[in-house]
Order: C-alpha cells, then sequence, then structure tokens
C-alpha cells in the first residue's frame, strides 16, 4: 500500500511538472507562432476591421519577398556582417580580456572600466562622425563597413563577459604551464581559451543578437541592396504606395529570428554556463 502511494506521489510530481513546462513552452511559443500565422495569411484579412475565425493561409508574402523584394541580398549581407563582426571581436577581445582578467599592472581595473564604458554611450551621438569616417574611406555601402560597425559597438560587451569568465579560471594552471616552459601565448592558446569556451560562446550569441538587431548604423551606412540587412529589410515593408505590409513584416521578422533560437538551442548547455561562471567577480 506504501509502494502505490509513493508511486502515485511520484507520477503526481511528474504529471504536475511536466503540465507547467509545458504550458510555459505553449507560452512562450505562443507569440512567434502567431507572427508566423500573420506572415502565411492574406493581407485582406491581417487588415480587416471584422474578425476572423478560421483565416486562410497563402504563400502570397513569401513568394513577394524572395520574388520582388531581394530578400537572398539581405539575408547575405545579414550572415556576412554578424559572422565578419564576430571574428573581429574574438580576435581583439580575447588577448584584451586575457591581459586585464591575468596580468596585474597600473590603471588596469580603469582601462576596464572606460572599455566598458563605451557601451553606455548613446550611437546617435557618434553617428555623424561615423557617416563621415566612413565616407572618407570610401566603404559606404558595403558589407565590410557593417562589419566594422557591429565589432566597434560589440567588442566592449564581448571583452568584459570574457573577462569575467577568466577571472574564474585558478592561477595554478598558469603556473604549472610555466614551469613546463610554455609562453603566455601558448598559455592563452592551449589552455585559456579551451576552458574559457562557455564564456567565448555566451559572447559570441550576445554579440550576434546585437549585432542582428542593430538598426541606425546599417540605416546611416547603407544606402542599397548592397549592405541592407533584414533588420533595414523590415523597414522597406512600412511604406510607400502600398503601405504597411504586416504579413510581409511578421514573415520577414520570423526569418530573423529562427535563426537564433536555433543557435541557442544547440549551445545552451555552453551558454548557460557562460551566464553563471564568472557572474560574482567583476
Amino acid at each position: 500500500m506504501a509502494m502505490k502511494r509513493r508511486r502515485l506521489g511520484r507520477f503526481t510530481n511528474y504529471f504536475v511538472r511536466y503540465l507547467v513546462l509545458g504550458s510555459w513552452g505553449v507560452f512562450c511559443a505562443a507569440p512567434v507562432l502567431w507572427f508566423l500565422s500573420i506572415g502565411l495569411r492574406p493581407r485582406v484579412e491581417i487588415i480587416s476591421p471584422q474578425p476572423i475565425y478560421w483565416p486562410t493561409f497563402t504563400l502570397d508574402a513569401w513568394n513577394m519577398i524572395w520574388s520582388v523584394w531581394p530578400m537572398a541580398s539581405y539575408l547575405r549581407n545579414s550572415l556576412l556582417a554578424i559572422a565578419g563582426s564576430i571574428v573581429i571581436d574574438l580576435v581583439l577581445a580575447i588577448p584584451a580580456a586575457y591581459s586585464l582578467a591575468r596580468y596585474k599592472y597600473r590603471f588596469r581595473d580603469d582601462i576596464g572600466f572606460y572599455i566598458l564604458s563605451t557601451r553606455m554611450m548613446a550611437p546617435a551621438i557618434v553617428a555623424i562622425p561615423i557617416f563621415f569616417l566612413f565616407k572618407n574611406l570610401g566603404l559606404l555601402d558595403t558589407v565590410w563597413a557593417l562589419m566594422l560597425i557591429y565589432a566597434a559597438v560589440n567588442l566592449s560587451l564581448v571583452t568584459w563577459i570574457i573577462r569575467s569568465y577568466m577571472l574564474d579560471i585558478s592561477y595554478e594552471i598558469e603556473d604549472a604551464a610555466r614551469m613546463d616552459g610554455a609562453t603566455d601565448l601558448r598559455i592563452l592558446w592551449s589552455i585559456i581559451i579551451p576552458i574559457s569556451a562557455p564564456g567565448i560562446v555566451t559572447a559570441t550569441v550576445i554579440a550576434a543578437i546585437f549585432a542582428i538587431n542593430e538598426f541606425l548604423f546599417t540605416l546611416l551606412l547603407s544606402s542599397t541592396k548592397n549592405a541592407y540587412t533584414l533588420s533595414v529589410a523590415l523597414a522597406n515593408f512600412t511604406g510607400g504606395s502600398d503601405g504597411v505590409i504586416y504579413n510581409a513584416i511578421a514573415l520577414v521578422a520570423f526569418i530573423a529570428f529562427v535563426p537564433m533560437v536555433l543557435l541557442v538551442l544547440v549551445i545552451q548547455r555552453h551558454l548557460s554556463r557562460g551566464l553563471t561562471m564568472g557572474a560574482v567577480k567583476g
């Protein structure tokens, strides 16, 4: 009898647990599925003042964004700009984070705070100088300009995240490597970077999210489809003689959203470790 009660209690606990988790999952997925449903519905149904309880689905918006609008070019520009900016950020941020986390020298904390404080600056303050800078360099309306500006905007945040993670690495590991004759560069490449992988992954994902959502500098530095990204493509559906094309906006937003969700799901184990490790030390 007691065993049956324990089994019943265990079954009840599992049932309640999965019921709560399933309900929360449906609650989180509902806005995404609603966005997708808007993208697959005819425009006349979306702007209709009367409620439609049984909507119809069509691929009109899907065909429009790929045939009428150069969506493939927008998507390619987004991927190239984001990937290039992340590579630049990691190449610069990892050595900087290692220096700020492991070496002791004057004004180290002040330098670290200055790097972080650049993230607090309003982008509109430097928008005009950046425009003339890239104009003089001949990089306007190019993906290279977007790579550089995305990297510059996110560099401080990436550096700080990786630095916070490196602070938790034991010094004894480096001391043992130095006793074996390893140089600082060898220690960084063979020891620190592999151990800091979760923090680097976290910084990479956060930088990618901020880059794909960047709109001001993208609109400022690009003027044609040669450099337009998905964030600017969304603005193209909000004006003109056709008015606001709601189904196209929803579909493009869904296309921009899904890859980031899939990326987070694939690396969620490293991402959760990177977000929690280094949280105590500053």
